[in-house]
Formats: structure tokens, sequence, C-alpha cells
């Protein structure tokens, strides 16, 4: 990957931006070789916005978010968040980087099955060793609609208040940017509905910048820009999610 610095994350216009994705390439190990995810992907999102990732199952959006978050590591191309370029980061510094400035909601919740809600959402702020991280966690609970399930575990919660956790939990340290692969595949229509109202709510009170993986078109359009990506690139024309 390039190693060129960008120091303040502006471009010319000086408008900060949330995430820049430019020309960013990645191949993967396959059995058959290496096989290239991203083919030149450009994408920019401003902080407070909202931006829908849809396209075909392969298309290299998951994959996108990961080289977001520093996850997986571009074979090329530039990568911006919060003003950072990624190359200039190691892995500590990316793991800082994740927990200060990004909230992350994955299709699985990955809740910690031996802590109660209040505890899988106080723990990142315990990890960065934050001060009332309880209380912390249990007023985002609330935000959620969650306060009185506090003390409960996973398995006594059902999916739809799993994914509502897993939500506290990417908010709670209050970051600029949250992404969310597929956070209501698991879920059933009615779960998926409370949780997309309470994710895109929470994002505009926040005012965090929002990238939303989806295959679900009703939950894309609620998205202040949806882009489609399609063979590792973002492509221009309009098109129906996926």
């Amino acid at each position: 990957m390039k190693t060129q610095a960008v120091s303040d994350g502006r471009t010319p216009d000086s408008r900060p931006a949330a995430v820049e994705l430019d020309q960013v390439r990645l191949s993967l190990p396959a059995t058959s070789g290496r096989v290239e995810i991203l083919r030149g992907l450009n994408l920019r999102v401003e902080m407070g916005q909202s931006v829908a990732v849809v396209g075909p199952s392969g298309a290299g959006k998951t994959t996108m978010l990961m080289v977001i978050a520093g996850l997986e590591t571009a074979d090329d191309g530039y990568v911006r968040v919060a003003g950072h370029d990624l190359a200039g980061f190691d892995e500590a510094g990316l793991a800082r980087l994740r927990r200060e400035r990004m909230g992350i909601v994955f299709q699985g919740f990955h809740l910690a099955p031996t802590m109660t809600a209040l505890e899988n959402v106080a723990l990142p702020l315990e990890f960065a060793g934050q001060s009332q991280a309880a209380q912390r966690a249990r007023d985002e609970l609330a935000a959620v609609g969650l306060a009185e399930r506090a003390g409960h575990y996973p398995a006594q919660l059902s999916g739809g208040e799993q994914q509502r956790v897993a939500i506290a939990r990417a908010l709670v340290a209050r970051p600029d940017i949250l992404l969310a692969d597929e956070p209501t595949g698991n879920l059933d229509e009615a779960a998926s509905a409370t949780v997309m109202e309470l994710l895109f709510r929470l994002q505009q009170e926040r005012q965090a910048a929002l990238i939303l993986i989806t295959h679900n078109p009703d939950h894309a359009v609620r998205a202040g820009r949806v882009e489609h990506l399609e063979d590792g690139r973002i492509t221009p024309q309009v098109s129906t999610p996926l």
C-alpha cells in the first residue's frame, strides 16, 4: 500500500471527511491463486452523512468495510478515516483509532455470552480506561430501549434485543463513524424494522457518519445516499438495491 501521508484529512475545499477511499485495491488468497476483490474503489463519506452500499453478494462490500476499519490492509490506494491516513498506523494504532473514532455493528451480534448486557456495552470504555463506564453503558442501553434488560445475559435476550445491545456498544464511545454490515441479516421483519429505526435515529441525533451495507431496498432508501458496489468498484449508474 502507498505510504504518502495526509496531514489533516481535508480536501482542497477544506471540508473534513469521515471516510475517503481513493483507488483502493485489494486481493485475497484463494485455492486458485489471489483473487482481486477491490478494483480501484473510490468513496467519500462526509461527517454526519448516512450512505447505504448495495450490490450483489461477492461484490466486495464487507471487504470494503474491513479496509475502512483497518482490519484488512489495501494493496494500493489511499484509505483516510477521520482525517488519518491508515498507512501510517501500526496494529496498536489502528486498534486505538477503532476504539476512539469508530463503532462497528456486524450481522452477528458478537456479544460476550458470560457478560450481562450492561457489561457488554461497558466493555469498550473499560478497555479504554475511561471512568464511569457502567453509568455511560446504562445510559446507552436506555437510549436503545433496554434499560430494564441491563442485567440480562445474551441468551436471555431475543435476537432483536441482542442487536440493540450491539448498537449500544458500538455507540457508547460516541464515535464519529458507524459501520454497519447487514445489521438485520439475522432478524425477522419486525425486529429488523425496530433495529433500523433505532440505527438511523441515533445516527442522526449523534451526527455520526453511517456506512450501511444492506440487501434490503427499504433500508437502503432511508440513507441520505445510496451507492452501488459491483465487481469491486462503485458504479455510477442508478441501480435498484439487491
